[in-house]
């Protein structure tokens, strides 16, 4: 049957088409059914919708990803032929019922996840299963695998390094400064990655204050072979593409599946040909890894599947029960980690971690002897070597000419949060912080987020500032600030617990 094409302004995420109702049933179709879509060669898969009215008969709803993917404007007409929904659904109700799936199913489930063959329901399906039912280390790699070998990956004659952290602690800004310290002493660093999903800033949201973080897979090649290392967001490359569709599908749920953050990850690293990667785990109450078992069990099930990929991993266990620096949010990240490269006073947690991840990297690479590679670190940042390559791989993503921190755009608007009472911060909220931090406008509005003058049991004054809101719009700010007093994500206790009165008869 032909049908003409009425585009619809809206994103699905995935390939999906609206039919009229008696065109529908003429072509024996119903809600969720598949239909190849087909015009001038091209052929793609679709999940069908039915209206009674939104669409008339003869013509054929397209959302924005189908139509953009064909090409097709209003008016054109299109071939729709009923097909079959694919055999990996098969394999997703397998792992529904508990058992393990062999390394064909999964290449095969994770094909049709790339291709858009699944609908939304079955790549929800899947994701819960493997939520529910977890997967062995087998299954881990073949998924990482099968992650890998869909998409482009980057091949370099040279040893390669790479860092990662899993993430769940704001202000966590050490990859800027770590990275330029490595790559300064002759390592080779593609380091990607990725934008905020919950937080309030990704390490792409910060550099993309600076320079141009959507580089392409050739530009990833030519700038590490030109600088030795790049900060991009790994977003705008085709690396392991089945992976962004399954993320998609887990914020909303808010699930994080144990197997698949391992396969994410690693997908992602060998795809740019990784030998070494560091792997921070950020530790704390309100991290993705509340204490010391999981935390391990993180970094020894990183370390097996490094192993099998071919990539040594080592993992840092840091400190995640409050923010790493005293800055959240883009634009004011972005100012500190530059701040800290120029020798300025900063928080010493910043520099502690960072120095930490960069010195390990360079006892993988030789560079250092082991258990020397910080105070090399150190000696690196302090000598403003780290800065002049930090600079290098600005100018060679594409610099908007920001080149020190006092130069970096924060938000027009600010509010001060001051406390209520003299004391020692007992309680600092990470969760609270960044729920702040986004309603500010973070990390969209880059110039939106927190900086804190206190931290952890440091002393108080009634009065004195804790921290302050920053803001592109007023509208946002206010809300912000709303929100700040009724959460109080700073605690403050005084000396004094308890005051019992006296006993009367």
């Amino acid at each position: 049957m032909e049908l003409k094409v009425k585009r619809i302004d809206i994103e699905v995420g995935g390939y999906e088409v609206i039919l009229n109702e008696e065109d529908a049933k003429e072509l024996g179709l119903h809600p969720q059914d598949r239909a190849k879509i087909g015009i001038k060669g091209h052929l793609i898969t679709a999940i069908v919708n039915i209206s009674q009215s939104m669409i008339k008969a003869g013509e054929i709803g397209m959302f924005v990803e189908i139509s953009e993917k064909l090409n097709v404007k209003n008016g054109d007409k299109v071939r729709i032929t009923p097909t079959t929904r694919p055999t990996s659904v098969e394999y997703i109700k397998k792992k529904i019922y508990g058992s393990k799936l062999t390394k064909d199913e999964i290449y095969s489930i994770i094909k049709d996840i790339s291709e858009d063959n699944l609908s939304t329901i079955e790549l929800t399906s899947y994701v819960t299963a493997i939520q529910i039912r977890g997967m062995d280390m087998d299954e881990t790699e073949w998924t990482t695998m099968a992650m890998v070998d869909s998409g482009e990956t980057l091949d370099f004659e040279y040893t390669v390094f790479d860092v990662h952290s899993i993430g769940g602690v704001p202000g966590n800004k050490y990859a800027p400064i770590a990275v330029p310290i490595a790559a300064s002493l002759g390592l080779k660093i593609p380091k990607t990655s990725s934008r905020a999903i919950s937080s309030a800033a990704g390490t792409a949201d910060l550099m993309e204050v600076l320079t141009h973080v959507d580089l392409k897979i050739n530009d990833i090649k030519r700038i590490v072979d030109e600088v030795g290392a790049t900060l991009a967001w790994g977003g705008a490359m085709n690396l392991a593409p089945a992976d962004d569709k399954i993320v998609h599908v887990e914020y909303p749920l808010g699930i994080d599946p144990h197997s698949q953050v391992l396969a994410s990850v690693m997908a992602k690293k060998k795809a740019v040909g990784a030998d070494f990667m560091v792997l921070d785990i950020p530790m704390g109450p309100e991290t993705k890894v509340p204490d010391e078992k999981t935390a391990r069990k993180y970094a020894m099930d990183f370390i097996e599947l490094g192993s099998r990929l071919g990539i040594t991993v080592e993992a840092a266990v840091t400190y995640g029960g409050q923010p790493v620096g005293r800055a959240i949010g883009p634009a004011l990240e972005a100012r500190e980690a530059m701040m800290a490269m120029e020798g300025k006073h900063v928080s010493n947690s910043l520099i502690e971690k960072a120095t930490d991840i960069a010195g390990m990297l360079l006892e993988l690479g030789n560079i250092a002897e082991r258990g020397e590679g910080k105070a090399l670190a150190k000696e690196t940042l302090k000598a403003g070597k780290a800065r002049e390559k930090f600079l290098e791989i600005l100018n060679a993503q594409g610099s908007r000419g920001i080149e020190k921190s006092d130069d970096v755009p924060i938000g027009k608007y600010h509010a001060e949060i001051h406390s209520p009472e003299e004391g020692y911060i007992s309680i600092v909220s990470n969760k609270a912080l960044v729920r702040i931090a986004r309603t500010a406008g973070a990390p969209r509005d880059k110039g939106a987020g927190i900086l804190l003058n206190k931290k952890k049991s440091e002393k108080t004054e009634k009065g004195e500032v804790l921290y302050v809101i920053y803001a592109d719009s007023k509208a946002k700010l206010d809300e912000a600030v709303k929100l700040a007093k009724m959460l109080k994500p700073l605690q403050i206790e005084g000396m004094l617990l308890e005051r019992i009165p006296s006993y009367k008869a």
